[in-house]
Parts: structure tokens; sequence; C-alpha cells
């Protein structure tokens, strides 16, 4: 048995979906299986970032599911925990907006994360005022 070291990715992420993370609302993050992403394990980190700013924020991952397609992501999941806000296929057509098809075709994930751990996210790090 080999003992694994957790680590800590960072991913850019949408304000709205950075929001419904921060808010814990948002259980289920999709990605694209590129080949950096291939061995993400539950118990590591991932640190969010709102592209072009300092705002992040972490959390960590419970498990991770690969699907053939977005459709069955959606459709195993649940589109609730991936965006309580859209419908499911508003959240395909916004999805597929993101990944186009040559993308998909790489293997879907379904990211199960917990919601921001107290003292380690900074979601108002702005400079000049202290982090929450």
């Amino acid at each position: 048995m080999t003992d694994r070291i957790a680590r800590v990715r960072e991913l850019n992420l949408f304000r709205q979906y950075f929001d419904l993370v921060t808010s814990g609302a948002k259980t289920i993050e999709v990605r694209v299986k590129y080949p950096h992403l291939a061995d993400l394990a539950a118990g590591d980190t991932i640190r969010f970032r709102i592209k072009g700013t300092d705002e992040t924020c972490e959390v960590e991952v419970e498990r991770v599911t690969e699907y053939p397609s977005f459709e069955a992501l959606l459709d195993g999941e649940g589109p609730a925990n991936v965006n309580p806000t859209a419908t499911r296929e508003q959240q395909l057509a916004n999805i597929r907006a993101i990944y186009p098809p040559d993308k998909e075709a790489l293997g879907t994930l379904a990211i199960e994360i917990s919601r921001c751990r107290p003292g380690r996210d900074r979601t108002d790090a702005r400079p000049g005022r202290a982090a929450p």
C-alpha cells in the first residue's frame, strides 16, 4: 500500500459558479478529463479562482466520477447539484458553450466538492482588504 499525498489544484471558475460554490449550493463541479486532471482524487484540494482577480475559494474533493458525456453526467449526478439555478437543458447548453464536442470526447468528470473551509477560503482578498 502506498501513501498518497493530497495536492492543491488551482482552477478558474466563472463568477456565477464561484458564488454557487462559496454559498454551498453547488456540490458537483463539471470538468473535461484533461491530462492534468486525470489523477484528481478524493482528498485533493481545489483552489477556485475568478480569472483576473485575487478571489479564491478552497474546497476539498470528496469524489471524482468519470462519465462518457455531459448528458450522462447530469443524469447521474442530478442537475440541481451542478447548478440549482438552471434547468438541465440550460446547463447542458452552458457547459457545451464552454467545452466544444472535441473536448467532451476526452471524457467528462463530476467532481464532488465539500463547501469552502473556514479560514482557508479567500473570497474577499482584494488588495488592502483582509480576507474573511
